[in-house]
């Protein structure tokens, strides 16, 4: 088996820990809240590693580029694996609910499930988690705070969800 490597992405979000092996993407760590990821201590640090990751946040964040395509290895079971295959699906500006992800899955009922692998979702952005919301309208928890959740739906020019206090998503 390949060892991990890894590398640390500033970004307008804070610093993003990039991890995987042979240049496959296997997990994306904010810098704080419930995503928060420190590299392994068998893990390896490689500033060269994933050089189109690299290139391709960069120009997300400039808004040049709405859909990453990368080599990607992330783990998870196959209920996940297929929540997380139609999380791609959803339309850069566009969210859905958790309700609807569950039916576009083919399971209605399973919302509550579709939201525990939404969460458990390693490459989040690169597999737009933060696309999803509840069902009213209301930006729920997201692995890198709601802040952070709100800021790239409004990079992605997606619906205006004013935060306490807020007019707008900027």
């Amino acid at each position: 088996m390949s060892e991990t490597h890894y590398t640390i992405l500033a970004s307008p979000i804070g610093p993003l820990v990039l991890a995987g092996t042979d240049e496959r993407l296997a997990r994306i760590g904010f810098p704080t809240g419930k995503g928060a990821m420190t590299p392994g201590v068998d893990w390896h640090r490689d500033d060269a590693a994933f050089a189109e990751a690299r290139a391709q946040f960069a120009a997300y964040f400039d808004g040049r580029l709405t859909r990453f395509d990368l080599a990607l290895a992330p783990r998870g079971t196959p209920f996940q694996r297929a929540v997380w295959s139609e999380l791609t699906r959803i339309p850069p500006g566009e969210t859905i609910s958790y309700g609807e992800l569950a039916r576009r899955i083919g399971r209605p009922s399973a919302s509550r499930a579709v939201g525990a692998a939404n969460g458990a979702n390693p490459l989040p952005i690169v597999v737009p988690c933060h696309r999803v919301i509840g069902a009213g309208g209301a930006l729920t928890g997201f692995a890198g705070g709601v802040e952070t959740k709100r800021f790239l739906l409004a990079l992605e020019g997606g619906p205006a969800v004013p935060g306490p206090g807020q007019l707008s998503l900027l």
